[in-house]
């Protein structure tokens, strides 16, 4: 429960956000009032104030179709033939008292929605909490003249027999008007299925009304009407309060159109509760009020913050609203959370230290208040199936000990990269460690299945957020694919291999206790992997340097690379007998290299210059060797050459 409770907790913090409209990549959101969920709305009509007919228009943009609507428990989780209506806008068959006349068909005759929903609208117009507007919708509606009003407005239309056309057909043509009307093309299930959203007309001088579904006005006064109906009271174990419970509970977590929800109980015939508990709300008991204003908070965080890859949530939030980085982004995102975004952005110096001062920065900027308890929640949500919502991961821990995980990450498993990333396409340069998303497609490819990626993200949380080790074949599967540049393009490679130096940084630190590597060459290292790793960058150096006035291509020391990983002893003797024909062709100008492999060749120890498989320290002193060996003599970048 204590998810929930954290969940209320934002949601009783942030009431200056309850009906407050917020964008997020086109598309409008807020934080719901209790009793209310959202709907896509097709038509929107408009009545005046004395409850008769105005105007009425199809909602052509489709991201101002949601709509925010009342809702009661019945109705918020209606489905099939259930009879449910919501309390003021619906589908046309629960609103327009003339639904049966124009064709529409219902499960029974003399209990038609439209009686239910007129009925329940009467008791709210009626009532003490009541509003304007509401009277108004309900003196309409109750005449039963909607679908005509609509048909007369050619927003609905009819077929040959004076039904409403239910599946559009192109004979449908010649009725009207020669082409096909728009509300076909907007309702899926055709004019039966059309959901409709009222307004109100008002003349009054200088005087702007709000939108009925935007008005907090008509919020409360449902709020308080629908409440006054609860009354059956218990012990709710969110709160410890005896209070209204719910045995209901919300559903359209991620979207829209998400059925799933996080607690249900429908199986009473089964074992879901039996044989622990007699009733379903013995085994979760959670008031009206809590399950309302948690699930809407959950609904709003997952709008507002939340990373969805494959149906899989991924959620970080505070109850004090502060701005924190996820766990799951590089340290270029947190870079950006700082008052120096240039400097860091701008920042390529190839040294630990200057990147230990930029992270330094970065984080004291984000611990500006530890002064008062400050929580940090993860959550991961995903759905096996349709109805069912269930909670991965659920991580609630303090502000400082979720800074000091963050930071042991981005200190550890830290490389230099310049890459588009798989998120939002972006090309981006900056030394630190890569987000899980991208260490994902790194270990398994980037056609790799979306299940792969989000189940590998879940399982590099914990090694952030609890400093637990990252999972070995994780790395493997990334070293893999960095030694075989033979599979990819070159671009995704150097991608491939940056990420995997990373990995190998942070693994050497968690198995080896060593310190970690610095991005810049280690020449005093002995590691036989480490000296293998050299060779094989001055190899691909020497070649390239030879080719400089031809096309590029990849060099004989790439193509070898994975046997050379393998079988280094005797796939240096091919790689080397190969680099003569290069040597001559440099001549002078290949004589630093040539005593650089010599160099090199000379600190191994008589017995590790053998066969044995090289380890991820291979990588590494590649990369490095390399990246200087370019920098020492001011040769174009190696990414540079590859856009070309």
């Amino acid at each position: 429960m204590s998810c929930f409770l954290n969940l209320y907790k934002i949601y009783e913090a942030n009431q200056s956000f309850v009906g407050v409209e917020e964008e997020r990549n086109g598309r409008n959101y807020s934080l719901l009032p209790i009793s209310h969920t959202t709907q896509t709305a097709h038509i929107e009509v408009t009545v005046t104030e004395d409850g008769n007919f105005h105007t009425a228009e199809i909602i052509s943009n489709k991201n101002e179709r949601e709509t925010v609507i009342p809702c009661t428990e019945a109705s918020a989780s209606r489905a099939g033939a259930a009879v449910a209506p919501y309390p003021l806008h619906d589908k046309i068959s629960y609103v327009a008292g003339d639904f049966v006349a124009f064709g529409g068909k219902i499960k029974d005759s003399n209990d038609q929605p439209f009686s239910h929903y007129i009925a329940n609208l009467k008791l709210w117009a009626e009532s003490q909490y009541t509003q304007p507007q509401i009277r108004s919708i309900y003196t309409y509606l109750k005449k039963s003249c909607l679908i005509k009003d609509l048909i007369d407005e050619h927003i609905l239309w009819l077929d040959e027999n004076g039904k409403l056309i239910d599946k559009w057909k192109d004979q449908y043509k010649s009725i009207c008007g020669g082409e096909k009307p728009e509300i076909f093309s907007i309702v899926a299930g055709g004019q039966y299925s059309t959901f409709i959203r009222f307004g109100v007309y008002t003349n009054h001088e200088n005087k702007l009304a709000p939108k009925v579904w935007k008005n907090k006005d008509i919020y409360n006064s449902f709020i308080k009407f629908y409440s006054h109906q609860l009354s059956d009271r218990d012990l709710c174990y969110v709160t410890g309060q005896f209070v209204p419970f719910t045995e209901r509970h919300a559903n359209k977590i991620r979207n829209s159109g998400d059925k799933a929800k996080l607690i249900s109980a429908n199986d009473t015939s089964g074992f879901t509760f039996r044989g622990l508990f007699q009733t379903s709300h013995e085994a979760a008991n959670i008031s009206y009020e809590v399950s309302q204003k948690a699930h809407n908070a959950l609904k709003w965080l997952i709008r507002r913050q939340g990373k969805i890859i494959d149906n899989r949530v991924f959620l970080v939030w505070t109850v004090s609203g502060e701005e924190l980085p996820d766990p799951d982004e590089d340290f270029f995102d947190l870079a950006n959370l700082t008052d120096n975004k240039e400097e860091i952005v701008e920042q390529t110096a190839f040294t630990d230290q200057a990147f230990a001062e930029q992270f330094r920065r970065a984080i004291d900027g984000l611990r500006n208040d530890l002064s008062h308890v400050s929580e940090v929640n993860i959550l991961i949500l995903d759905s096996a199936t349709t109805g069912r919502m269930a909670i991965l991961y659920d991580r609630n821990i303090q502000k400082e000990i979720y800074l000091k995980g963050l930071q042991e990450w981005h200190a550890q498993c830290i490389w230099k990269h310049r890459y588009v990333r798989k998120k939002d396409k972006k090309l981006i340069e900056f030394i630190g460690a890569p987000s899980t998303i991208d260490i994902a497609y790194a270990a398994y490819g980037p056609n790799a299945n979306e299940k792969v990626i989000k189940e590998t993200i879940e399982r590099l949380l914990p090694c952030i957020v609890d400093c637990r080790h990252v999972p070995k074949d994780i790395v493997t599967a990334t070293f893999n694919r960095a030694v075989n540049p033979l599979v990819k393009d070159q671009y995704e490679w150097e991608k491939t291999l940056s990420i995997a130096c990373a990995l190998i940084n942070r693994q050497e630190q968690e198995y080896e206790r060593k310190r970690v590597f610095k991005l810049a060459l280690d020449e005093q290292l002995n590691d036989r992997s480490y000296l293998f790793g050299r060779l094989l960058a001055i190899a691909d150096v020497l070649e390239h340097r030879a080719l400089r006035s031809e096309d590029w291509r990849m060099s004989n020391a790439m193509r070898y690379m994975n046997d050379f990983a393998k079988h280094p002893e005797r796939t240096w003797a091919i790689i080397q007998a190969n680099l003569i024909p290069y040597q001559a062709k440099l001549s002078r100008g290949g004589w630093y290299l040539t005593q650089l492999i010599d160099q090199v060749g000379a600190m191994f120890q008589t017995d590790e210059f053998n066969d044995r498989p090289l380890s991820g320290k291979f990588l590494l002193g590649f990369y490095s060797q390399r990246h200087q060996l370019y920098q020492k003599k001011s040769e174009e970048p190696l990414a540079a050459q590859l856009e070309k």
